[in-house]
């Protein structure tokens, strides 16, 4: 059996742990370094976006460069990260077979996360593997991991919380943290925890190395060899440093055109985000990027099936999924072709909200529940169902059904419009009262609803919409800021959110015209 190497490179900034990564990755894949366990630590401490996310989406850029943390690319998928000087990164790069398994799932995550979960319970920490690439402590997240390959060899790396900075973390990423209380903060807490503060006391980084080191020797088959870099790979990386440096690597493929339509669908393997753009005419794909939090193998796999879409006719988009999906050509652990599929053609249904008359913009904006935005208009939609979270938080009507249509806030605009359609409308003042409205009027015989809601929101509860089995157009709030960016859906399913977000008038009138066009 092939000795392990193992290899701390200490303290580095982003650019160079991704050069590191990508040099090691390379010479284990053409078997001229061994298998090897790494420790690599960042300094200055760093935001990490996963390898098919934009950097836009999930960074705060301003608060980053004016607090001196890198930004950079990684070069596995899963979500973006803040690493500060506390943590422990630890990888393992190795051939397929030497890990044990000769493909991406479940069970191989398992056995690499083994090891991180046994040195933590020798220190006296309950932890535990958590599908599908975590290692919690009694539900609260210790370590996320993630991987990707090329050419038959493997990078697989997580990062352990050894001390964690919260308040840095949500300023970094993009949570709106000028609105964050403290009580908000301490709720963040709740989601993750670390070393230090299981055991109560700091625990000197190199003990934990150590211990880490010890249990992958079960994995490794023997004993771990301390060893360094490689000439070869000095070299490669001082060759590859500029790459990972630049704004080309760090931006990945860039923002998105305006133009394009989008589409947010979630899988049991992580957000798929489609951003497509399509000739209507004739029915072809002109252009199709698969962003996400998702992980994929090889990497390249995605970029192959781009390829193949684009041209490709919307009739064949079905069939070449499953062939490159089913085929071999991508493995995407937690995702089948078929959601790939579905969130393909949520994003085609936009295509089809443009040709209504609404903007992009607009028609990213739109969620349908029950089918197409133009099955739902062609319905006949007789009710509006309207947010509390968009009265004022001192509005008497805030906690109720009903609007005084003072002229205050755009909710008093939207019964104005609805009663103007025709339609009945009413506030929803919690989770329950909606599942109870909806159960009501499908009862009472209405054909379909118009609603309005968060994106977050719809992610979440689509199925549960679906359940009622009465179709629904949904128009997105106005803003970026909603009760999922501040961690208080929990308050907002109850109807005690004490946060507000804005009623989009104009998207409201132009899908309640959209829905006139086509009735």
């Amino acid at each position: 059996m092939t000795a392990w190497r193992l290899l701390d490179t200490g303290p580095r900034s982003a650019a160079e742990n991704m050069a590191l990564d990508a040099v090691i990755l390379d010479a284990v894949a053409d078997g001229e370094s061994p298998p090897t366990l790494r420790f690599m630590q960042f300094r200055p401490g760093a935001v990490l976006v996963g390898a098919f996310q934009r950097v836009e989406d999930e960074v705060r850029l301003g608060f980053c460069h004016d607090a001196g943390i890198d930004v950079n690319r990684r070069h596995t998928g899963g979500g973006a990260i803040f690493f500060d000087e506390a943590q422990i990164g630890w990888e393992v790069v190795c051939r397929w077979g030497d890990a044990g398994d000769s493909r991406p799932g479940t069970d191989l995550f398992e056995r690499l996360c083994t090891p991180v979960v046994m040195a933590l319970r020798d220190l006296g920490i309950e932890a535990s593997y958590r599908p599908r690439n975590d290692i919690e402590v009694e539900g609260r997240k210790i370590s996320g991991t993630g991987g990707t390959d090329l050419r038959g060899a493997l990078l697989f790396q997580g990062t352990l919380l050894v001390d964690f900075d919260v308040e840095t973390m949500v300023r970094a990423l993009r949570v709106p943290v000028e609105k964050l209380r403290r009580r908000e903060i301490e709720g963040l807490r709740d989601r993750v925890t670390w070393v230090d503060r299981e055991l109560g006391a700091p625990v000197p980084l190199g003990d934990l190395k150590a211990r880490i080191a010890g249990r992958f020797e079960d994995l490794a088959g023997g004993r771990l060899i301390s060893g360094e870099l490689t000439v070869a790979e000095r070299t490669a990386f001082k060759s590859a440093l500029p790459r990972f440096t630049s704004d080309a690597w760090i931006a990945g493929r860039g923002r998105r055109p305006t133009e394009q339509v989008r589409a947010l669908y979630a899988s049991p393997g992580g957000m798929l985000r489609p951003v497509i753009k399509c000739d209507r005419r004739r029915s072809r794909i002109e252009a199709l990027v698969l962003d996400g939090d998702f992980f994929a193998y090889p990497r390249r796999g995605i970029l192959d099936l781009e390829a193949r879409l684009k041209g490709a006719r919307v009739s064949e988009m079905d069939g070449i999924v499953r062939e490159h999906m089913d085929g071999g050509s991508l493995t995407m652990p937690g995702i089948e072709a078929e959601h790939v599929i579905a969130a393909i053609r949520e994003a085609l249904g936009r295509h089809d909200v443009e040709s209504m008359g609404m903007s992009p913009r607009q028609a990213n904006a739109t969620f349908v529940v029950g089918g197409s935005f133009r099955h739902v208009a062609r319905l006949g939609p007789t009710h509006l169902l309207l947010p509390y979270c968009a009265k004022p938080l001192d509005c008497d009507n805030r906690g109720r059904d009903g609007c005084d249509e003072c002229g205050s806030c755009g909710v008093g605009e939207g019964y104005a419009l609805g009663a103007r359609a025709g339609l009945e409308v009413h506030t929803v003042t919690s989770y329950e009262h909606l599942m109870d409205v909806l159960s009501h009027i499908r009862t009472a015989g209405a054909p379909a609803y118009i609603g309005s809601c968060c994106e977050a929101f719809y992610v979440k509860h689509r199925q549960d919409l679906e359940a009622v089995g009465l179709p629904g157009i949904l128009v997105d709030v106005a803003g970026n800021e909603t009760c999922y960016d501040l961690g208080k859906s929990g308050y907002a399913y109850r109807g005690e959110y004490e946060g507000s977000s804005e009623m989009d008038v104009g998207l409201l009138r132009a899908v309640l015209a959209a829905c006139r066009g086509v009735a």
